[in-house]
């Protein structure tokens, strides 16, 4: 993905699902819906995660590209999603409570317990 405008800040979600889904915690960057085009929308396969949200992974190299709330009017784009410098940077940590035992955060950013 090519971003060619400024995004929010992105945050790190430590929850047991984007830790599943992720391999590690998963950083995105809400985006609201109408500004979001994606190029090979058909590459897109998507995972009913819980009863609220699904995420989108490219099916062809599956990599994770989307949290999705389809109740919300944003959907999360995860950064290691985009090619090209995104001039943001990480703003916050979400669902600490639940990180996994092998790092620590020590970047100095808010953390959130949920």
């Amino acid at each position: 993905m090519k971003e060619t405008s400024h995004m929010p800040p992105p945050d790190a979600c430590h929850c047991t699902m984007c830790r599943k889904h992720s391999g590690h915690y998963f950083a995105s960057t809400d985006v609201p819906r109408n500004r979001l085009t994606v190029h090979g929308e058909d590459k897109v396969s998507w995972y009913q995660s819980s009863e609220k949200v699904r995420r989108g992974f490219c099916a062809t190299c599956g990599s994770s590209l989307f949290f999705d709330p389809p109740h919300r009017d944003w959907i999360g784009v995860a950064m290691g999603a985009f090619d090209t410098p995104t001039q943001t940077r990480l703003h916050i940590h979400i669902f600490v409570a639940y990180k996994g035992d092998y790092y620590d955060i020590a970047d100095g950013l808010p953390q959130h317990e949920g």
